[in-house]
């Protein structure tokens, strides 16, 4: 009668995709034939190395992770061992941000935790070229060289090959005050001054005129203006994020 067997590994702690694992059946029984079985099934495939003797070889990935069994078998009867090896699962890969980022003045680098791994990296839910991005060969690295409002949004990376994908990072890129200022006004008419930044966080307006604080807001409007209106009109813009600009226009009244 065959013994029991029972299983042993050459490693109880693999990294998946990293590392192999040579499991044993024991005992090593003489005219007796080995069968591996994995979640209950016979282990025929190509990413199992089978032996003819007591040894069964695998890469350590999410689709063996077991539990393992192996049975002994001869003439007069078989045996099979209880379950057993339940590979452990990664952790998720997680993303560090190196800093908050203004447009046009930052270096952007994601990294995606932990390193032995390659990964495939997403944004709003597309993956990303290797161009323009520069990214290192690791790929775990991903480097934005100059910030712009395009590339605001969800940031996700992917084990390549073996799945885990992590939970979106958004990027709030801070831009502006861009500065547009537009100017419909005619002599005895109504002077209606209109101020724009596009900006993020929101943008706080004011106006002066020759250097003298008139208003906050976005518009200007002076109803039946005549040449005593005349003067540097100046809208200021404040992003409290990223500084202050001003912009001016030059109101001639004739």
């Amino acid at each position: 009668e065959t013994p029991k067997p029972s299983i042993s590994s050459s490693n109880l702690n693999p990294r998946e995709a990293m590392e192999a694992v040579r499991l044993t059946c024991d005992p090593e029984t003489e005219d007796a034939s080995y069968q591996w079985w994995m979640n209950g099934q016979s282990l025929m495939t190509h990413r199992l190395q089978l032996s003819e003797t007591n040894t069964l070889s695998l890469c350590v990935t999410k689709y063996t992770a077991g539990p393992y069994e192996c049975e002994i078998r001869n003439s007069v009867s078989a045996s099979r061992s209880d379950p057993t090896l339940n590979l452990p699962k990664l952790p998720m890969p997680y993303i560090t941000i190196n800093n908050l980022n203004r447009e046009n003045k930052d270096v952007l680098a994601f990294t995606c935790e932990p390193s032995e791994n390659y990964y495939i990296w997403w944004l709003n839910g597309q993956s990303l070229p290797v161009s323009p991005v520069k990214r290192p060969i690791e790929n775990r690295i991903l480097i934005l060289p100059s910030v712009t409002r395009n590339e605001t949004g969800p940031y996700q990376c992917e084990r390549d090959r073996y799945g885990g994908i992590r939970s979106p990072v958004t990027l709030n890129v801070l831009y502006g005050p861009d500065l547009r200022i537009s100017s419909t006004y005619r002599s005895g008419e109504n002077l209606d001054l209109s101020c724009f930044a596009d900006s993020n966080p929101p943008a706080q307006y004011s106006w002066t005129i020759n250097g003298k604080f008139q208003l906050s807001g976005q518009k200007l409007f002076i109803p039946q203006i005549t040449t005593k209106h005349r003067g540097l009109y100046a809208c200021s813009v404040r992003n409290s994020a990223t500084g202050e600009e001003s912009s001016t226009s030059t109101v001639r009244v004739s």
